[in-house]
């Protein structure tokens, strides 16, 4: 009995100091409990949307002081996971799939707490692969608004109480779905009731109901996010670092994690057990009658419970000891994660590019873990990190490329390259912002002026101005003042980003400051800048994408696994296919389909059946069936479930587009076509569709052969133009292999039946239907026909080695067998110069302007939306800075009503086109200002943010015009260079206005609608002399004199200015077309006099039609056509037809 009163003594004595400190914490909470509880419902209902820092900064640095100031007390470390659930549930989530990090166990208590029911955003799958596990032992039902009888799965699960995740939506719910989102129960009787459609039925309050959607970024309604608690699942970069940290510890150092993983078990454990035996004791003290000493399950239990609580205690001791040494063992190999984190955000954002580029997480991680496992290992953790970082970064590289378009390819490597340089801290934040935005200046009259004029324009002296600003950069302006020489010997080199540069910054420059001079002088440049970089930082392999090796893709794939050919104009990936399914020994058992209306039956049967005996089957053009993407993805999401047999394959091609189901992207391997590129490869290609029986059909063989090395030639040349953008083709056309096959038989067929070759009918059935089928353009089509001439005339058959460009390597060989013809085009160059093609060398530059243009939209349309502006300026100010300075320079409105007062006594054609475009003008400075002072508004919380504000918001940022402001008239020039335009155009009109005289030199390119200029000259004209409009046209004579020297106006028609010659340069002394000089891409024409005259005649001889442009973008844009008028220009020593293939036009206004 002794003995036993000693056990009761110690054991009640152990539970009283716990007990006691359990009491002291749970008073400690409780009087905590009001604040903490108002921060865990504000929590839940506010931070779903949120991502992890912005939550962390709201609760640490606003909520708690707030919470506080108002008196009511909250923990001072309060955290939200640890306040609403229990380690042990949190650990069964993460089993279940739920990714461990602290963001992920946020959404997981707010998605399992919350009283409306949630809306998952989960572009990575990883909130429903929790869900479905997590929900599996209840009987989960899966849904989405494609099937045709989910509201009966939906009412069967609200009866009897199952869980059910509605998948896949879009911005939009079904409002059928309102009652189950607004839980709109009636009571009858002692049962809940809900109405769905025109049905009562029971609600089980054990159902649960869960949404989740693809989209990375939805804008939802209000009224949504009022139904529902909207839970943000897109992983970010600490997230997905901490998930691939555990991977890569958990590979490498697998003793951790389970030492980690059974702590937290016993732990948990120990915790429980020490709970229950509390509730025993209690309830034993409880129910004892009489002496505590004659209970002996009660002294058992209290000794049970003492030894249990050292027990834990002692694990706790540890395993915080423990916790720290893991810790400090996986801090070693978070460089591995970071890196791969950064490098699947690269992935991620080539979304943004193009719908097609969409990657899987899942997909991500397996190919994280097979660089784990097949990247070098050593002994030494930092060299172990630094072959795993190597080896995963090439691996993302060569798995992304075979995916991607080739003109994307450098950039993915550049983005891939900056990112890692960024995250190392290894690239100024401020130079690579400068880099990719250059030098904005608003407002020119502050501005130091150009000391280099002659050569230097006056964007590339934006640059260098603002570039001054840039620390590293002080003194560039005084060292253009000090060597003008050097700079434009630098200026003028064929390679300036090898060449040394002047003074003393070719020691001061590293790489990127390098190349921000190019980017600031020499823009064509970049391209080449840029894979130096990447060579420099990652190696030359990351510059040279792995070719496609369609074996290599099967042996990759799996049955579960579509194969999508992403499809680009003239390439069909079918032949090759085709060959594929021979060398594999599928032959006999691939079926393809073309989608289209009707054909959605036939695929879904021809899947089944692959499914069932290891077909291959190839459904093409699935952007043409986009009505049936959601059944397919059906299809694609049972393959992942089914045991399809092991050969079974399944192949899709589409082009491009945003309605492509993403999952099935994301499952999917992608493999993009593209034709390939240069004359000398198009031509190889060409030549290999020709069998031998083909090329000794025809009888005239002599003949045949030359002409079809014409017709080889000539198709190529139309694909390789599209490469010089606007002065290639106004429009880029699709050319593709079957234009080509029917214009060969055309060939063979023609010449066999005509003894004499039919020139005229071949140029017109080639060049005016199979291949001018496609073109829309007149000033193409004259392109197709100047080309067609040439390359199909007797000279082709009479002359030797018929020269078909101005390139002697290019002629007609010497005829013979078809590999004679493979051989010579074998040995053609494999760069193309653009004189093949009837260019001038200038022409390349200007694409490469382009495309370096377009880099850098492509860039900056990836950059993260909340970095701080350069010098640690923000985005908010630099854009209030912006659009304060635009403001001041907006000119007060032209006063319409005193001017139409004016004006009503002489109703003339130009006074109407006048007040026509006062009023246009009016209407755009009013926008103007309106949407400024309105953004003014919307950065400083007083109205909303609409997306209409965002997008204008955006587009200062980054120096564009807005979309909205380029109502009244098209534009490509960036915002500085449109806003001074501006200026200059509401000039003009102001001037004419407050005058009533016209301007004796009408600057055209100030008119938002010079067509409708130009028809009221005519109709002046037509009154002027009594005459028909009708019959009026244009005699174009261009002055000699200077401006200065005309004094009036002209007698009848006007005198233009400003509009700028493109494709070729002016002798002002002749008045005729000269060759441009190397880097000159446009010359400023001298001022030219369009005289109306009656029923003229044809277009003399030796006079080049030119088309005269409003803007660059020769095809138009906007619902209306940029072409304006054909001006008459004499074409000098060359042949018109030299001047057009150069692509010679008029441009009113320019892209800078």
């Amino acid at each position: 009995m002794l003995e036993r009163a000693t056990k009761l003594m110690s054991g009640l004595a152990g539970e009283k100091e716990r007990w006691q400190e359990t009491v002291k914490d749970l008073e400690e909470r409780m009087g905590y409990l009001s604040g903490d509880c108002l921060m865990a419902a504000a929590f839940m209902s506010y931070m779903g949307p949120f991502l992890s820092n912005y939550r962390d900064e709201l609760v640490q640095k606003k909520w708690i002081e707030e919470v506080r100031k108002l008196g009511s007390p909250c923990a001072p470390n309060f955290n939200f996971c640890e306040f609403m659930a229990k380690p042990t549930q949190v650990r069964d989530w993460n089993i279940q799939g739920l990714p461990s990090d602290a963001f992920s166990t946020e959404n997981g208590v707010i998605v399992t707490s919350s009283n409306r029911w949630p809306l998952m955003v989960d572009p990575q799958g990883q909130a429903i692969k929790w869900i479905k596990n997590m929900e599996a032992s209840r009987g989960l039902k899966v849904i989405d608004l494609q099937q045709s009888d989910y509201m009966r799965t939906l009412e069967s699960a609200i009866q009897f109480g199952l869980p059910v995740v509605l998948q896949n939506v879009q911005e939009k719910l079904d409002p059928s779905l309102d009652p189950v989102l607004n839980k709109s129960l009636m009571r009858i009787g002692g049962a809940y009731m809900i109405k769905l459609g025109d049905k009562e039925i029971e609600y089980n309050p054990e159902f649960r109901f869960y949404i989740t959607t693809k989209l990375s970024n939805p804008h939802y309604t209000p009224e949504i996010s009022t139904k529902s608690t909207i839970v943000n699942f897109a992983v970010k970069e600490q997230g997905l670092e901490a998930q691939l940290l555990g991977i890569v510890v958990r590979k490498e150092r697998p003793d951790l994690e389970e030492q980690k993983d059974s702590l937290v078990r016993s732990i948990a454990a120990g915790k429980e057990k020490l709970v229950e035996l509390e509730d025993e004791i209690l309830r034993l003290l409880n129910e004892t009658k009489g002496s505590l000493l004659d209970d002996e399950q009660l002294v058992n239990t209290l000794q049970t419970s003492k030894i249990t609580s050292q027990e834990v205690t002692e694990q706790l001791q540890i395993s915080e000891t423990t916790e720290v040494k893991i810790d400090a063992a996986r801090e070693g190999y978070r460089p591995s994660a970071q890196r791969a984190s950064i490098l699947f955000f690269v992935l991620n954002d080539m979304g943004r590019i193009d719908p097609m580029y969409q990657f899987s997480l899942d997909a991500y991680i397996e190919l994280f873990i097979m660089s784990i496992e097949k990247s070098q290992r050593s002994s030494k953790l930092e060299e172990r990190i630094q072959n795993l970082n190597e080896y995963h970064t090439y691996a993302v590289y060569r798995y992304t490329c075979r995916g991607l378009f080739e003109r994307h390819k450098l950039l993915f490597s550049f983005q891939m390259c900056a990112k890692i340089l960024e995250a190392a801290s290894k690239i100024n934040m401020d130079e690579y912002n400068f880099f990719l935005r250059g030098g904005l200046v608003l407002d020119r009259e502050n501005q130091m002026d150009n000391p280099c004029s002659g050569w230097l324009g006056d964007v590339a002296w934006d640059n260098i101005t603002e570039l001054e600003k840039l620390t590293n950069f002080h003194g560039i302006i005084t060292s253009f003042e000090q060597y003008p020489r050097d700079w434009n010997i630098w200026y003028t080199a064929a390679q300036p980003e090898t060449a040394p540069l002047p003074g003393e910054w070719d020691n001061t420059c590293n790489e990127l400051q390098r190349m921000l001079l190019v980017r600031s002088l020499r823009p064509d440049r970049v391209s080449f800048c840029a894979t130096s970089f990447i060579i420099n930082n990652l190696g030359s392999k990351f510059t040279e994408p792995p070719v496609l090796d369609m074996q290599q893709v099967v042996e990759d794939s799996t049955t579960r696994t579509p194969l999508i050919f992403v499809l680009s104009p003239g390439v069909d990936p079918t032949s090759s296919l085709i060959q594929l399914s021979e060398s594999s020994g599928m032959a006999q058992r691939f079926y393809s389909l073309s989608l289209g209306q009707g054909q959605a039956p036939i695929a879904t049967r021809m899947i089944k059946q692959g499914v069932r005996e290891g077909n291959w089957v190839f459904l093409a053009n699935c952007h043409l069936s986009l009505s049936w993407m959601p059944q397919l993805d059906k299809l694609v999401e049972q393959l992942q479930v089914e045991d399809p047999h092991p050969e079974f394959r399944l192949w899709l091609s589409s082009s491009p587009h945003p309605d492509f189901p993403i999952s099935i992207l994301q499952t999917g391997i992608k493999m993009t076509t593209e034709p390939p590129k240069g004359l000398k490869a198009n031509m190889k290609r060409l030549y290999n569709l020709i069998t031998e029986p083909q090329f000794q059909r025809c009888t005239k063989q002599d003949k045949y052969r030359k002409l079809l090395f014409s017709l080889c030639f000539f198709h190529s040349v139309l694909l390789e133009r599209r490469k010089f953008l606007m002065l290639g083709w106004n429009i880029a056309y699709e050319f593709n292999d079957s234009d080509f096959e029917v214009s060969e038989s055309i060939l063979s067929i023609y010449l066999d039946e005509y003894e004499e070759t039919p020139w005229e009918a071949l140029k017109y059935l080639i060049a005016g239907i199979s291949y001018g089928g496609h073109v829309t353009d007149d000033w193409d089509r004259r392109l197709l026909m100047t080309y067609v001439s040439d390359l199909f005339q007797d000279q082709v058959l009479s002359v030797p080695f018929y020269k078909v460009s101005s390139v002697p390597t290019y002629y007609v060989p010497k005829d013979g067998p078809l590999s004679s013809y493979k051989e010579y085009v074998s040995m053609l160059p494999n760069v193309d110069p653009p004189e093949a093609f009837g260019q001038h060398p200038n022409a390349d530059i200007q694409s490469q302007i382009q495309e370096t243009r377009m880099l850098f939209n492509t860039l900056l349309s990836l950059q993260p939306q909340i970095s701080a502006a350069s010098g640690g300026e923000s985005r908010e100010d630099k854009v209030l800075d912006l659009a304060a300075n635009i403001f001041k320079q907006i000119p007060e409105n032209i006063d319409y009503d005193n001017t139409a007062k004016i004006l009503s006594v002489d109703p003339s054609p130009l006074n109407v086109v006048l007040l026509q475009e006062i009023q246009r003008y009016n209407a755009l400075m009013e926008e103007i200002r309106r949407s400024l002072t309105d953004l003014e508004k919307g950065i400083q919380g007083l109205v909303v943010m609409t997306v209409e504000l965002e997008n204008i918001f955006q587009c200062i940022f980054d120096g564009n015009v807005p979309p909205s402001w380029l109502r009244a008239y098209p534009s490509l020039k960036p915002l500085a260079a449109w806003t001074r335009d501006l200026v200059q155009r509401v000039e003009q009109f102001e001037k004419w206005a407050l005058t009533a005289h016209p301007p004796t030199i009408f600057w055209m390119s100030g008119f938002t609608f010079p067509t409708g200029f130009l028809t009221a000259v005519l109709q002046t004209s037509a009154r002027m002399n009594s005459v028909s409009v009708d019959s009026l046209s244009w005699e174009f004579s261009v002055m000699t004199v200077d401006d200065s020297n005309i004094t009036g106006p002209p007698k009848d028609g006007v005198y233009i200015k400003g509009l700028f010659l493109q494709g070729a340069g002016w002798e002002k002394k002749n008045s005729i077309l000269v060759e441009a000089n190397p880097m000159q891409l446009v010359c400023l024409m001298p001022t030219i006099h369009f005289k109306p005259v009656e029923n003229k005649k044809k277009v003399a001889k030796g006079m080049y039609m030119a088309p005269c442009y409003y803007y660059p973008n020769r095809a138009g844009g906007m619902g209306r056509p940029s072409f304006v008028v054909a001006v008459e220009l004499k074409a000098g020593e060359k042949s018109p037809d030299h001047w057009v293939k150069r692509g010679t036009a008029l441009l009113m206004s320019l892209d800078y």
